[in-house]
């Protein structure tokens, strides 16, 4: 009776530990997959846990109305070469008479007309030629993953010596948004065109590791433990790096161009802590403007009169 009643708690056990242990694993598949696939899994399409960002109707409104108004305008669609040989896309909404060049940068599973159509009007009328790219493994570049700023860092070096030909008399800023402010922070370093005279970072995180940490963390509220080995086992099969060797601090720190960063005081997405930390690692003349109320990315939205007073300020100074 009694070797019964223990053969079958110990059946009980395993039995446990296999469920447990095929949720892991799946569950890791699962995340892995929103993190660096292009498609997101379908059981993840339809829910807001990776970001719990809660959007207003009028915020959602007011992009919807200016994604459609971007994407009327009259641009010039563009291709180049990226890292890897990557075919990266890029669209360019030009200006009469330019007196600088935007490389605009969207975030993770964004978009280019998405992303910046609520300040590309601002640009506009700021006399500034803005060259919006898409970035690998989304929209219509190519590349099968998202890396948050691992490849994509190569990218904008390619960008800008390409926009340095084309725009041989126009001072270059570079303009990121979350994981595109992450990527154009760390391209800092790797030896960026004189003609950059500046860098405009939104709700950028610190390192790829640091924000997958936040984020199974405190929004999916998981044991990142469970998840830290096969997300770095498999950014390195589809990068070829570490990424726990690309941080936007280490970036900073050898950074010689003007950055402005802006971010939002209640962002639950990139905590405002990052954006200290970032802040206080970068070596070249720098600002940090903290928006009050805003979630993530939606400083422009609840206070475009500081934002551009910030920017236009930036430019008058660096250009």
């Amino acid at each position: 009776m009694n070797i019964s009643f223990t053969f079958l708690m110990l059946l009980i056990f395993l039995s446990l530990l296999l469920l447990v242990g095929l949720w892991i694993y799946f569950s890791v598949k699962i995340i892995i997959s929103a993190v660096f696939n292009r498609s997101v899994p379908k059981l993840l399409r339809n829910r807001s846990d990776l970001a719990k960002i809660t959007k207003s109707k009028d915020f959602v409104n007011i992009l919807s109305q200016k994604e459609k108004a971007l994407m009327k305008q009259s641009i010039d669609n563009v291709e180049i070469k990226g890292y890897g040989d990557v075919s990266l896309k890029g669209h360019i909404l030009r200006v009469d008479a330019p007196r600088r060049l935007i490389i605009a940068v969207h975030g993770w599973r964004g978009s280019w007309c998405r992303d910046f159509g609520i300040v590309s009007e601002f640009f506009y009328t700021s006399d500034t030629t803005t060259l919006f790219i898409e970035q690998r493994g989304q929209q219509g570049s190519g590349g099968d993953s998202i890396t948050f700023g691992i490849c994509e860092r190569y990218d904008i070096v390619e960008w800008v010596k390409w926009a340095a030909d084309r725009f041989p008399d126009l001072p270059i800023y570079l303009c990121g948004v979350s994981m595109g402010a992450s990527s154009v922070l760390m391209s800092s370093s790797l030896g960026l065109s004189d003609r950059v005279h500046g860098i405009i970072a939104d709700s950028g995180f610190t390192s790829p590791v640091e924000i997958w940490r936040y984020v199974i963390r405190n929004n999916l509220h998981l044991p990142y433990v469970l998840y830290s080995r096969a997300a770095n086992r498999e950014c390195k099969k589809r990068t070829g790096q570490d990424p726990g060797s690309c941080s936007t601090l280490t970036a900073l720190e050898q950074c010689t161009v003007p950055v402005l960063l802006i971010h939002g005081e209640e962002d639950s997405f990139v905590p405002l802590e990052m954006a200290y930390q970032n802040y206080y690692a970068c070596s070249s003349p720098k600002k940090l403007v903290v928006i009050p109320g805003a979630n993530h990315c939606m400083g422009y939205y609840l206070d475009p009169s500081r934002y551009e007073k910030e920017m236009t300020e930036f430019w008058l100074k660096y250009d």
